[in-house]
Parts: structure tokens; sequence; C-alpha cells
């Protein structure tokens, strides 16, 4: 219960002078009869009437606490959000080429990449994802989905090996572009991640970019890898074997494409700044969430002023009837 108005509560501070007056008059109020002697009522117990000589003015004060109380007009208040939410339509592609399997982030960059994807997709509980891989080739490891168990589960499966060797970024991003075309949400995304240059594949990454440019589809690309060289597994003639090798990564394609398409190019170094990239790619793509505050009040006080006059009549009644005194 809320009052729409309890300021007027202050006004039960006036019961204080109220009960104050009543006290003081009766230590003034003495009534006296002249008797030639009081045997006759010796022995005799006062009447019930005695002790509920007060009760009137009780009637009183609860009578004008409850007339305050209506005048604060108690209510019933019952409020609720109604909420839309609005997901982004995203499509992560991600680069499993052999030099994914570089050792600059632990336990490589593949791992470490699925890894930090696993936590993003865990956060996007609105939106619909999908995951698009490339090396050589390219392929749409899952279609967008709101079922992240089902994703989860098909990224954790994703190894090197899966296709042809190379890095197709041109053909990875296009075949993201391909997955979004269609799509009606107003925010469309691709979230690419490789670890190098592109040498495989008929589309140039450039153009596939002014494929999305030119269906509104935002690219943010992630270059992952240390800066000079980085511990990865070679093929020798005695088997595979690590090897220190320099990290080639094409930033300057990598930057035209997030450009070109009104997203943002990202380096990740080691396994917790592609955590933070993830995390400030999940900052710039907050989906929309619509609240309206519902609120409905229904008015408490007829029970309140319904009590206050039953109880001024009842002590009218007891003045003039049972309790009635004589001045």
């Amino acid at each position: 219960m809320e009052f729409l108005h309890p300021e007027y509560l202050y006004l039960l501070l006036l019961l204080i002078p109220l009960i104050a007056w009543y006290v003081v008059r009766l230590s003034k109020t003495q009534a006296s009869f002249k008797l030639a002697t009081a045997n006759a009522f010796k022995g005799m117990k006062p009447d019930f009437r005695v002790y509920m000589r007060h009760f009137p003015f009780l009637l009183r004060l609860i009578s004008i606490t409850l007339v305050v109380i209506v005048i604060a007009r108690p209510q019933a208040v019952s409020s609720w959000e109604e909420t839309e939410s609005q997901g982004i339509d995203i499509v992560m592609a991600l680069d499993v080429s052999g030099s994914m399997l570089s050792q600059d982030l632990q336990p490589d960059r593949l791992q470490a990449a699925k890894k930090v994807a696993a936590e993003f997709i865990t956060d996007r509980v609105n939106d619909n994802i999908g995951l698009v891989i490339f090396a050589g080739e390219s392929f749409t490891q899952c279609p967008l989905t709101t079922d992240h168990k089902v994703l989860l589960n098909l990224l954790n499966e994703i190894n090197f090996g899966m296709i042809e060797d190379g890095t197709a970024i041109g053909l990875g991003l296009a075949t993201s572009v391909n997955r979004l075309k269609e799509s009606d949400s107003e925010s469309r995304v691709v979230i690419l991640l490789t670890d190098g240059t592109n040498n495989s594949g008929q589309i140039a990454p450039l153009t596939a970019a002014d494929l999305a440019r030119s269906y509104g589809i935002r690219v943010y690309t992630v270059g992952v890898g240390t800066k000079g060289m980085a511990p990865t597994p070679v093929n020798t003639p005695y088997g595979i074997r690590m090897q220190n090798m320099p990290v080639d990564i094409d930033e300057k394609t990598l930057t035209e494409i997030a450009a070109m398409t009104g997203g943002q190019y990202f380096r990740a170094q080691d396994t917790e700044g592609l955590r933070q990239v993830y995390d400030e790619i999940d900052e710039m793509e907050k989906y929309l969430i619509s609240v309206q505050n519902v609120t409905r009040r229904r008015e408490l006080f007829l029970p309140f002023a319904m009590l206050a006059l039953g109880l001024i009549l009842l002590e009218l009644l007891l003045r003039r009837s049972w309790l009635r005194n004589i001045p």
C-alpha cells in the first residue's frame, strides 16, 4: 500500500496536543456532592461504565487517525515492466589454417580463439549467431541460430584439417555475407578472425568487403598473433617440429575491410588481448531493449472512511446514552 499524498500523515501529530488537552481537562474536572454520610455506599464496587468512561475519547482518536489516512489517499499499487528485445545477427568467421596452431597464444591460436568465442556466444543470449570457418576454402559450420547449445557444440568440434589448408580471407567473408544478406535484422555483423594474409580462394578480400557494404553489414576484423616470431608446428623430414616462424598478418587489408563496412580492426597478441577485443565488440554491438513501465493504482480509502464514520456515530451514541455524563 502507498499513499498518494503522504505529507498529510503529518496531521497525525495533532493527536499529541489533543491527548494532552484531554488529560489536563480530566485533572481539572471534579464532581462533588454534599452528603450527610457515605455509609450507604460502603462496599459498593464501581460500575463497569466507570472503566469505560474514556472509551468515547479513544474512539475519537481512532476516527481522526482514519480521517487523516483517507485524506492521504491510500492506494494499492501494481507495477511491472514490459520489455521487448531485438537481437543482432552475427556471423563469426574463424580462420582454421595451419598457422592457427602457432603457440604464441595458449595452448594455440585456434584453441584460444574457440575458447574466447564461446564466452562471447554465451553472453549474447538474444542474438542469432552463425559460424563460418575458412582456410584454403570456406563453409558454414553453423547457420544463424539462437540455440547456442548447438552452436557451442559445433564450435567445439572445429579443428585443423577439416578443410584444405590455406588462407582464403575473401572467401570466408563472402560466405559470411551470404549467410546474412537475407536477414531481416536491423543490425548485421561479421566478426572475422585470421592470423595471415589472403593466399587462396577466388574472391579478393576487398571485393567481399564491398559486397558486405552493399548489404549494410558491418565487419569487425581481428588479427591474432604476436609481433615478430611465433613457435609454429612445421612438417620436417623428422616429423612435425616446433619452429619459430615470422607472424605475417595483412593488417592493411583487414583495416580497409573494417573501414569500408563501418566496423573496426583489432589486433590481439595474446589470449587476454583477444578476450578484450571480444569485450569491446560486445560493448559496441548492444541489442535493442525497449522497456515500458506499467503501473496500476487501486483506491483503498473507502474502507477507512466507512470505519471512521462508524466510529464517529458510535461515539455520539455512547455519549448520549450508556456513557452519558452529567455536567
